[in-house]
């Protein structure tokens, strides 16, 4: 006999769409055997009901007229009674136990099992809406047993539902061929009572027919056994798997996955502020995330996931929440996993999809391969106040025009690029810092605190709440949506390698630690500084001085991946000079920002270019000024002495004329000059 199609009962407990779709097929064939079977029941009644002989022995009249023909009609009237007795138990029997016996049977199972199925849908839906923040544990022990109690139930119905509808596809066979077996056995019998001329062949046949009906029986028989075996070993193994949040110390996170399928809550916005959920099947296909509902024939697109974001949120008091945004950052959704468990492995999944593994040949070797050296590389900060204390740098100035030629996006690299090592980039123990320290209570590395600076609610485009902000002078105001990963300590600033080398391993630990959360800001570039302004509160979280920030780039392959350098002066040693390296995750604008940081750095070097100019030009109006003094002066003395000489020479004639005892008129300037003595005189010469 052919290979018989059956339903997967290992998969009952999953519950897919797929699975449901396998199951209206055998339902509409176990339909389509029912509507068969009555037909055939109608149709064989007719034909056993048509063996009730009409010239029987009671019929006087035939009896009186065909009197000669008494003994054939006995005779006839005999071999018809044997054929419906024949009929009535190998043609009726079997098909009256199949419609009224299994038919009926696989009925019932539909119902009770669409019964344990709503029941199971309404725990499910009454678990979800559990509050994350005013947890009542008598209510949430009532609901998780409540989810343990319906999950039972749909499995064990679903099983032998499964079961049920396995065993049909055995029994219909039997069904169609017995009832058939026994008609022609019996019309077989009947005229062998009246003729001896059949033939062996049909004998053969028939004989054929009745060896495979019986191995159709033995078959179904040893399946039977084994699907009953079946169930009993899923029932024990899946006990634990029927309470929605499993114990992840029995059942480990899988990290290394690339595809994915299960339900999962959706949430859908029915207004402006009113959402609603509606629980889904998700699964992976290469790098799209798909969604199927319950009954429709194949699944739709979300959304495509290649080089997306995903992370971790709070949403309506839910747990187990997380968002995934487009690359393009045009689409996000927010979902919610059943448990902690499929929450995690989830997030894994979509990060490993967002890399691209899946397009390798053994992608989970390769996935496992990333992590497992991520790992090895990285040796995240066990405690945050370490990092707090080995990171207390002081802001110090540094020159505009430093480093202006060698920051940029993705600029030439130096010739000695190639000679350096990992670890001339990044020390192997530097701690990482995951979030963002507040200015208001922690000394921030190339954080400047002032007196009323911290706390100050700050407008995005550079105004003060009544007073004048230090950028409103400031020619460009670029605002950027950006999530902060985290920051570490490098050793050099020289290259964009120290910046990719600290993308990848931030990276890394993040994924071995389930790092997943991120603080998302807005991001102001201007031509003084970089500042990070909370979007609810719009207070500065953190302020970059412009010229402190020697580099810069954007990931060479995600361009939603971008950091800067800060090089600032202090820590534990006052003379020492540290550099600390920042990465950010942007909405695929990482290109984009580095270039606006280019052009503040351009405009500020511009500007301070102008101001020197402008200080010197100012300097040589003011000795040109001096000089220009110092020239009137000079002329001033010169005037006077040429009236001083013109007197003295009119005062010498007239006192040849007038003789000696007369008196000589000295102007102003002489009486000075004879006030002054001999050292004025000498030096009145010299300025001459």
């Amino acid at each position: 006999m052919p290979g018989i199609d059956k339903l997967p009962i290992e998969e009952t407990l999953e519950d897919s769409p797929q699975t449901r779709s396998l199951l209206g097929v055998f339902e509409e064939d176990a339909t389509a055997i029912s509507n068969y079977v009555n037909q055939l029941f109608q149709a064989m009644h007719r034909i056993y009901d048509a063996q009730r002989f009409p010239l029987g022995g009671d019929d006087e009249v035939m009896t009186s007229t065909l009197q000669q023909f008494a003994k054939v009609i006995d005779e006839l009237s005999s071999c018809h009674a044997v054929l419906s007795t024949q009929l009535a138990d190998a043609m009726m029997f079997p098909i009256t136990q199949f419609k009224e016996r299994d038919l009926k049977e696989i009925l019932t199972l539909k119902e009770v099992f669409q019964i344990a199925s709503n029941d199971h849908d309404a725990a499910i839906t009454r678990y979800g809406r559990l509050s994350k923040r005013r947890e009542n544990e008598k209510i949430k022990a009532e609901v998780m047993e409540d989810v343990y109690t319906s999950r039972k139930k749909q499995h064990q119905t679903m099983m032998h539902y499964f079961c049920a509808l396995n065993t049909l596809q055995y029994k219909k066979k039997i069904a169609m061929l017995e009832p058939l077996l026994g008609y022609m056995q019996a019309q077989i019998s009947f005229f062998k009572m009246g003729s001896e001329n059949l033939t062996e062949q049909l004998e053969e046949f028939l004989t054929n027919i009745g060896t495979s009906v019986q191995n159709v029986r033995r078959e179904m028989d040893c399946e039977v056994e084994n699907m009953q075996q079946t169930i009993e070993d899923l029932e024990v193994a899946s006990d634990p798997l029927y309470l929605p949040d499993p114990d992840t110390t029995k059942f480990p996170v899988h990290r290394n996955l690339t595809r994915k399928a299960g339900y999962l809550n959706t949430r859908n916005k029915t207004g402006l502020v009113s959402s609603s959920w509606e629980r889904q099947f998700y699964f992976t296909q290469g790098g799209n995330l798909m969604s199927q509902a319950r009954g429709d024939v194949a699944g739709g697109l979300v959304m495509d996931i290649d080089n997306c974001s995903v992370m971790a949120v709070d949403c309506e008091d839910r747990r187990y929440c997380f968002q995934i945004t487009s690359f393009d950052g045009k689409k996000s959704s927010i979902l919610q996993a059943e448990s902690k468990k499929d929450y995690e492995e989830w997030i894994c999944t979509i990060n490993n999809i967002s890399k691209q593994i899946y397009l390798s040949e053994n992608p989970e070797e390769i996935a496992a391969r990333v992590n497992q050296s991520a790992l090895e590389a990285v040796t995240p900060s066990p405690s945050f106040q370490q990092r707090h204390e080995s990171m207390r740098p002081a802001v110090q100035s540094r020159p505009l025009a430093a480093r202006t030629s060698s920051t940029g996006s993705l600029g030439s690299e130096s010739a000695g690029l190639s000679t350096l090592s990992l670890d001339s980039l990044v020390a192997p123990e530097t701690p990482i810092q995951f979030d963002i320290i507040s200015p208001v209570s922690e000394d921030f590395p190339g954080q400047t605190k002032s007196s009323g600076q911290s706390g100050r609610r700050t407008n995005p485009f550079g105004e003060l709440g009544g007073s004048k902000s230090e950028t409103e002078d400031s020619i460009l105001h670029q605002l950027f949506i950006v999530r902060f990963l985290g920051s570490m300590e490098v050793k050099s600033d020289e290259s964009p390698d120290v910046v990719y080398e600290t993308m990848r391993q931030i990276l890394a630990a993040r994924a071995i630690h389930n790092v997943f959360r991120m603080t998302e800001s807005h991001l102001l570039v201007t031509c003084d500084c970089l500042k990070l302004i909370d979007p609810q509160t719009q207070v500065t979280r953190l302020r970059f001085p412009l010229p402190n920030v020697v580099l810069y780039a954007t990931h060479q392959e995600n361009k939603r991946l971008f950091g800067f350098v800060l090089r600032t002066s202090g820590g534990r040693v006052e003379s020492r000079q540290t550099s600390i390296c920042y990465i950010f995750e942007s909405n695929n604008e990482g290109e984009k920002i580095c270039d606006s940081v280019g052009l503040a750095k351009q405009i500020a070097f511009h500007a301070e270019l102008d101001r020197k100019a402008s200080e010197k030009q100012k300097e040589i109006d003011r000795v040109k000024e001096k000089q220009q003094k110092e020239l009137n002066k000079q002329k001033q003395i010169e005037k006077d002495l040429e009236e001083q000489s013109r007197l003295i020479a009119a005062s010498s004639r007239s006192n040849q004329n007038s003789g000696e005892g007369q008196f000589v008129v000295l102007s102003s300037s002489q009486s000075e000059d004879s006030d002054l003595g001999e050292d004025g005189k000498k030096k009145r010469e010299s300025e001459a």
